[in-house]
């Protein structure tokens, strides 16, 4: 589309990308510690929420507890720390309607490029309203936009799938009025969607969940693998047996564990509409009105935003991270992320906290723009941005080879993605200031 159809807005000081749990808690953070500066939301969806207006199957709920889930600012209100989605949704409103957050966002505002000028020291922004392409000017970016593709899930292959008659789901985009009363219907996955699901179907349906290999369900806060088999042998009926499954290929930790609240999946597992199998290789046929693929999200850094500096296109792939949210070489930008083994909105008021300190300390030294820089000198060493299992990382390479950053760096030096290093201290190592 030609510029002259575009619209140009008047700069702003910074812009946050996504009005889910990073972009509302950024927002949050900007009005009340640097009153001064203007700055927009924008949200490429019709809501507020991100991933919890997203996903609405049956059971979605919270996987961390929400007393560390909820913000700083505006405590989790309610006694019970797990709760369905709707909930959170809820919750979220509240905050953004009290705190007078609203105000900022603009909805169905889906950033489309970033383009930075070393001449200018701004970011333009083009942006899709509906058809309507939108330039905004900004000297800096926060991307609250996740870490997955919200358009295409990840897909699992089912041979003959193109034959199946019935109903194919997958979680991320579930109908809206579909009834699956007195259904026959197959969960394939194991992982936190599976658990919440399983539950939630088999009170109006009869329910097989079929799984490669299972997952550990935390029902007592335990880690040991012992300790966890027994805990789910107390809860089975005779007729399921622990091995093999509800015995992971998997330690506890090296994939997040799930959570079940009140043991609802395990009672779901003593209903007579429930089956639990595995992987079928023997040729056993399972009957079904309905499939649903609860095997995981597409991983999506930067929300398939092109981002280029000078006239360069700059990928995520490969690319040095700095202090877990800024990318080497890209001025003026940050992204949220959150903790892989605790409550995402921890990390993420970490790195609104170091976004704060480093505003106020570039304004305090007369500086336009802060590039993550790494010395000629500097011993290299290739880490995992996100720590994961081996197992794991190598299925997410397959999945999302072309969209996470690697960071790589002198061990605990501030390019290195730890979590502790987001936590405070000096937040000038490794940066490049401009005037």
């Amino acid at each position: 589309m030609e510029m002259e159809s575009r619209f140009r807005y008047q700069p702003v000081d910074l812009i946050v990308v996504g009005a889910g749990i990073s972009g509302i808690n950024c927002a949050y953070q900007l009005q009340s510690e640097l009153p001064h500066v203007k700055f927009t939301v924008l949200e490429g969806r019709n809501s507020i929420g991100g991933t919890w207006d997203l996903f609405r199957y049956p059971g979605v709920r919270s996987d961390s507890d929400l007393r560390t889930y909820g913000f700083t600012w505006q405590p989790w209100p309610y006694s019970h720390p797990i709760a369905e989605g709707s909930l959170v949704i809820q919750y979220l409103r509240t905050c953004v309607s009290q705190h007078g957050i609203d105000w900022y966002i603009q909805f169905k505002h889906k950033v489309l490029s970033m383009k930075w000028s070393s001449k200018t020291q701004r970011w333009t922004l083009i942006v899709d309203h509906e058809g309507l392409r939108k330039e905004f000017i900004t000297r800096f970016v926060f991307l609250g936009v996740g870490y997955y593709d919200y358009q295409i899930p990840r897909k699992t292959t089912i041979p003959g799938i193109e034959n199946f008659k019935g109903k194919v789901l997958h979680p991320q985009f579930w109908p809206d009025k579909y009834d699956y009363t007195g259904q026959k219907i197959v969960v394939i996955g194991s992982g936190a969607t599976a658990v919440s699901l399983v539950p939630s179907l088999a009170k109006k349906s009869s329910v097989t969940l079929v799984q490669r290999s299972p997952t550990y369900i935390r029902y007592f806060p335990t880690h040991a693998r012992a300790a966890l088999r027994k805990a789910a042998a107390a809860q089975l009926p005779e007729s399921v047996s622990v091995d093999p499954h509800f015995t992971p290929r998997c330690n506890p930790w090296d994939q997040r564990l799930c959570l079940s609240p009140d043991g609802e999946f395990y009672k779901a597992s003593n209903s007579p509409r429930t089956h639990i199998a595995v992987e079928m290789k023997d040729g056993q046929v399972i009957k079904a009105d309905a499939i649903v693929t609860a095997t995981g999200i597409n991983m999506q850094m930067g929300g398939k935003i092109d981002i280029s500096v000078d006239g360069e296109v700059k990928k995520w792939k490969g690319r040095m991270v700095w202090n877990g949210l800024m990318l080497q070489d890209i001025p003026n930008m940050m992204f949220a992320f959150g903790y892989t083994n605790g409550s995402w909105t921890l990390g993420v008021d970490s790195t609104t906290s170091i976004l704060i300190r480093l505003w106020k300390l570039m304004e305090n030294r007369g500086v336009a723009a802060a590039v993550p820089r790494l010395p000629e000198e500097a011993a290299l060493e290739t880490v995992r941005f996100w720590p994961c299992s081996p197992r794991t990382c190598r299925r997410w390479r397959r999945t999302c080879r072309n969209t996470v950053a690697l960071g790589r760096g002198d061990r605990g030096s501030p390019l290195s993605p730890t979590t502790c290093m987001r936590d405070g201290g000096d937040i000038t190592t490794g940066l490049e200031f401009l005037i």
